[in-house]
């Protein structure tokens, strides 16, 4: 059974630490937030809900997370508007992908008026954290782990489930260079690839670490049986503009259903011009498409990036070269487009924003 118990403890920091942080020069991760929401799950129920001063906490060596990787974790924004709220983007589709990751770790769902009230209740205790330079924003970090303290493999009883936030500036990276990934996966069909557990991330380190030792910046990973057909792009979705359209891998247990993704598929078929495709992309088709001159665009999508773009697929001994996106480029566009959804400076037909009156 699972119940809440939505009266918040709240316990405020003595000194805002917000002054220490240079709002124009924001590394991603960098700053943690004033405060976290902290919840406690056992004997089958949630728990009063807290929000602590950010810091460490206490726990036995023997808890089940450390040893077994029961973990999840989500990622989200929050924006200034033109109008003075501040919007959490789509946090309604976030606790969907949330709890879809929990039960495939056996792990109890988030309610979600315990996501919506502790997002709401976090973020007007420290809404000076929330960043007002253009393009920057404050990530939302819930996660969720195992603490029953037992060497035993076995499910957890007992759980935490915590939320910081961190202000970050726009993303800057360069354009990446892949490698195609024919030796190691990520994960596999029938897997956990589509969901956010700490184990995905920490398994795809190695194989990386050896991509960037050769000059790349992250692995174009394929699926695991033949290493044909395209899954992700470092721990993004990927997407192409192929023969005029846009195409992208169609979901599977190996694919993270992300958010970005999601949103840019929806506008896309909005925008004049495009059509969409879902389907299996293959290397070879992706070859053939630079070979032949019809892959236009190739870009990453995610919560940090929105749109990553990529310069350089390497691909059986061949470095291919991308056109630099352009102002017209569809990339450019739909980013564009999302940017005036989240901050306000076109109707959300969709109603992705959750605004918090601050």
């Amino acid at each position: 059974m699972t119940t809440l118990t939505s009266e918040f403890a709240v316990e405020r920091v003595k000194k805002s630490r917000v002054a220490e942080v240079d709002f124009n020069n924001l590394e991603f991760g960098r700053h943690i937030s004033d405060h976290m929401v902290v919840v406690d799950y056992e004997n089958g129920q949630w728990g009063s809900p807290s929000i602590v001063p950010f810091g460490e906490m206490k726990f036995s060596p023997a808890m089940l997370s450390l040893h077994y990787g029961q973990a999840v974790f989500e990622g989200m924004k929050a924006f200034h508007t033109k109008d003075g709220s501040i919007n959490i983007f789509r946090p309604h589709k976030h606790l969907d992908r949330f709890n879809k990751s929990l039960h495939r770790m056996c792990m109890p769902s988030v309610p979600e008026e315990l996501w919506l009230s502790s997002l709401k209740r976090l973020i007007e205790i420290d809404k000076e954290w929330v960043p007002k330079t253009e393009g920057a924003s404050l990530y939302i970090r819930p996660f969720m782990f195992a603490t029953e303290s037992r060497l035993g493999v076995k499910v957890s009883d007992t759980f935490k489930f915590v939320i910081l936030t961190s202000p970050v500036g726009p993303y800057q990276a360069k354009p990446y260079r892949l490698k195609v990934e024919n030796k190691y996966v990520r994960t596999a069909e029938g897997g956990t690839g589509f969901a956010k557990c700490a184990g995905n991330y920490g398994g795809a380190f190695y194989p990386t670490q050896i991509a960037r030792e050769e000059g790349f910046d992250q692995i174009l990973w394929t699926d695991s049986k033949e290493h044909k057909y395209i899954d992700e792009v470092g721990m993004m979705n990927v997407m192409f503009v192929l023969n005029g359209k846009l195409v992208t891998p169609q979901l599977s247990t190996a694919i993270l259903d992300g958010i970005t993704r999601d949103s840019i598929l929806t506008l896309a078929k909005e925008m004049a011009g495009f059509s969409v495709e879902e389907r299996k992309v293959s290397i070879d088709e992706i070859e053939q498409g630079f070979i032949k001159g019809t892959l236009t665009e190739a870009f990453g999508t995610g919560t940090a990036a929105v749109v990553a773009p990529i310069s350089v697929i390497h691909i059986n001994g061949t470095d291919y070269q991308i056109p630099s996106a352009g102002p017209t480029s569809f990339q450019l566009q739909v980013k564009q487009k999302l940017h005036n959804i989240r901050m306000g400076l076109e109707p959300d037909t969709h109603e992705w924003n959750y605004l918090v009156k601050v």
